[in-house]
């Protein structure tokens, strides 16, 4: 996990391992901000769709139990979101390093799509 500090606000960043590991023990929620259609193709299993278009940090639920962890395709736009969460004093404001395309490179599970069928279909961990 790495910190990056802006004016009062902080903005934790972690890898997808990280978030992996905390993801198993129950300890986070992930959020998707990626489009309704990235997501439909593939996605992490169990992570709550809140596309950047819509989102507003002020509405997000309370992170009493659970971090919220956001992530995108590639990091850039949970980045952008996580810096708005942070702005409006969303505490800890946390997303993952190199997105979902981080996630399928170190081989950990998600639900991508059955070419042949279009059905979804399970992607164990590697």
């Amino acid at each position: 996990m790495t910190t990056e500090t802006t004016g009062d606000a902080a903005i934790d960043t972690w890898s997808p391992e990280e978030v992996w590991e905390a993801y198993e023990r129950g300890e986070i929620a992930l959020i998707d901000v990626r489009t309704p259609q990235e997501y439909m193709f593939e996605h992490v299993e169990g992570a709550l769709l809140l596309p950047m278009p819509f989102f507003q940090a002020d509405k997000l639920p309370s992170q009493q139990g659970k971090r919220l962890v956001l992530y995108c395709g590639s990091g850039a736009r949970s980045g952008n979101v996580a810096q708005k969460c942070a702005a409006k004093g969303v505490q800890p404001a946390t997303h993952m390093d190199g997105g979902f395309g981080a996630w399928k490179q170190a081989g950990l599970p998600y639900v991508g799509t059955d070419m042949s069928t279009g059905a979804p279909k399970r992607v164990e961990k590697k």
